[in-house]
């Protein structure tokens, strides 16, 4: 299978899914949790008859929270996600409640998250990601010391995980409109374990690549690469469908408590495995071949072609 040869059509696809996923994240933008911006959740149980979620986002709508997010857990359980609350606006939303179900909810849990504590969960989760990066790209220059350039490894493995980040970061963008679905805490954590997956599925390929390098130094390097990629295709997709089917079981079957994660890790499993194989290897053979610099200068020749206003 000649997936190098078919490399300038896997970039097109990436650098329009990419372009599509950033805009996304500005219009309509993320669905951002508690975790941050500030605000109070508080998860009810609801005995005697389950009411329609309806009914309990109109009561709680009444206390003046219109902006108030009402998730059906199953089991009369509700969460419920408003803004910040004062002193006694708790009491209002319990009673205003209560009058619309018949009984007094029970409160399971409250929490509440402050702006200053937003704000560091923001700034946390970013450098959390920034670090793990810079350790995979000092981790593959390191590994990979033995093959002539071994920076463009680690800077192509860099791009394929931007390029995983962004597609997820994407997905959640459409996610939150379709059904709701918020990025918060576990959200970040979903991220780091999809991009650990995805650096360990690129290095499979890459490892193999450095071996078949130096086996034959002299064969062409687009064809060593589409050898590489064709003996570890088959393992790179059967351990990519094992995790899936895994991970889509328990989304099945495993109730909301874990929802967001598994599709943040179900996202990544998907588009890590297509990034390790057709955007990475032919990342490398690009700049091997010195097309990606004559496409990374197109732009600076065509605004030097320009002709000045008289």
């Amino acid at each position: 299978m000649d997936i190098v040869g078919k490399g300038r059509i896997f970039g097109i696809i990436s650098t329009v899914l990419v372009v599509a996923s950033i805009v996304l994240l500005f219009v309509p933008g993320l669905k951002l949790g508690i975790d941050f911006k500030s605000g109070t959740t508080i998860t009810y149980r609801i005995t005697g008859e389950v009411p329609a979620t309806d009914v309990v986002r109109t009561a709680v709508a009444s206390t003046d929270h219109d902006e108030a997010v009402v998730q059906s857990l199953g089991q009369g359980e509700f969460l419920i996600r408003v803004a910040e609350l004062e002193d006694g606006e708790a009491a209002e939303i319990a009673a205003a409640v209560e009058r619309a179900v018949g009984s007094a909810p029970i409160t399971l849990d409250t929490t509440t998250v402050g702006k200053s504590v937003a704000d560091d969960t923001v700034r946390n989760s970013i450098t959390a990601v920034a670090i793990a990066a810079v350790f995979v790209m000092l981790y593959i220059v390191w590994a990979f010391r033995s093959v002539p350039g071994s920076y463009r490894y680690a800077i192509a493995a860099i791009i394929a995980l931007g390029h995983d980040v962004a597609l997820t970061l994407g997905v959640f963008a459409v996610l939150g409109q379709v059904l709701g679905v918020e990025v918060n805490a576990i959200f970040i954590v979903g991220i780091l374990t999809v991009i650990g997956y995805s650096v360990n599925d690129t290095i499979v390929i890459f490892d193999r690549l450095r071996e078949n390098t130096l086996l034959a130094p002299n064969r062409p390097f687009r064809n060593t690469v589409n050898l590489s990629i064709n003996e570890t295709i088959t393992r790179s997709l059967a351990t990519s469908i094992t995790t899936a089917t895994v991970i889509l079981a328990m989304l099945l079957f495993g109730g909301p408590t874990l929802r967001d994660f598994l599709i943040v890790l179900l996202t990544g499993v998907i588009v890590g495995s297509y990034s390790s194989i057709f955007v990475a290897s032919n990342l490398l053979v690009a700049w091997h071949s010195g097309s990606l610099g004559r496409i990374l200068r197109a732009p600076l020749r065509r605004l030097r072609r320009q002709p000045e206003p008289a």
